[in-house]
């Protein structure tokens, strides 16, 4: 994990490729894709440049509520997000905020431990299967 509660996995594949392995594992564990959007593709609209970088939205209700119903602040940060990008050596990574982080941040309570550790195993193993090689 790195600062302040952000997990970075390299991925095997390109940013395109990672972003629709992951957008499949997602939604073969049953979750709902809200949103992906191509931050790159919007810098170049204003003439900027800007390597790949993508941001998926995605979570449900049955995981993401009982956190909620906890602190309802902790919907700045749900549902859940993914950051697939690639470094200036062309390497591909996934970043996500740690669940357990975000608890901590939110000042929730161990009720909500089950749910958190939850969405933490799904995150590692959603993360992990796309930026696995074939």
């Amino acid at each position: 994990m790195s600062a302040d509660g952000l997990i970075v996995v390299r991925s095997s594949h390109g940013p395109a490729e990672t972003m629709d392995r992951l957008v499949a594992e997602i939604k073969a564990k049953g979750l709902t894709v809200f949103a992906r959007i191509d931050h790159a593709s919007g810098a170049k609209e204003v003439g900027l440049p800007l390597r790949p970088t993508e941001l998926l939205i995605f979570g449900n209700a049955k995981g993401g509520t009982p956190l909620m119903q906890s602190n309802q602040e902790i919907g700045l940060d749900l549902p859940l997000k993914a950051l697939v990008w690639q470094d200036a050596s062309n390497d591909t990574w996934i970043s996500y905020n740690d669940p357990a982080w975000l608890a901590k941040r939110h000042g929730l309570g161990h009720e909500v431990e089950p749910p958190v550790k939850a969405m933490t195993a799904m995150l590692s193993a959603v993360t992990r299967a796309a930026a696995a090689a074939a």
